[in-house]
């Protein structure tokens, strides 16, 4: 029997390689650049870059409650894909099932996510955010 589909890495069996941008980090790069670390935006501007389709839905979410605002979300998410020249990465059931081993440090449902994909992958996560910086390991790292 071989793995079933979905279980494994990207790209036929190869990992992805570069950086899984966290929403933060996209928003923060379009809106205020200046406002990034040097080696956030050093992460950023060598690439390879990829953003996630949860980032996406988060977008989508908030937007839709009324708590960020950055136009027509579609058009967000298309104009960040250009600017950072970023590959998708789907949310796949290797990603749900990598967030069941990580250490209760974070409560964020889409920062978590991130996380599970960034190692499932061996992504470098690049992200503003002070928690995720708590889960760098050897499987996991992190750019702030």
């Amino acid at each position: 029997m071989g793995r079933s589909r979905g279980s494994g890495p990207l790209l036929g069996g190869r990992n992805l390689n570069g950086n899984l941008l966290d929403t933060n980090i996209v928003l923060l790069a379009m809106a205020a650049p200046g406002r990034l670390s040097t080696d956030a935006w050093a992460a950023t501007d060598a690439g390879p870059n990829v953003i996630s389709v949860i980032s996406y839905w988060e977008v989508i979410l908030k937007s839709a409650k009324g708590k960020l605002d950055v136009g027509d979300p579609r058009a967000w998410w298309q104009t960040a894909l250009s600017d950072f020249a970023a590959t998708v990465l789907p949310l796949r059931p290797a990603h749900v099932a990598g967030i069941l081993g990580l250490p209760a440090i974070h409560q964020d449902p889409f920062d978590r996510a991130l996380i599970a994909q960034a190692t499932v992958e061996d992504l470098v996560l690049v992200t503003t955010d002070e928690k995720i910086a708590l889960y760098a390991s050897e499987r996991f790292r992190v750019i702030r």
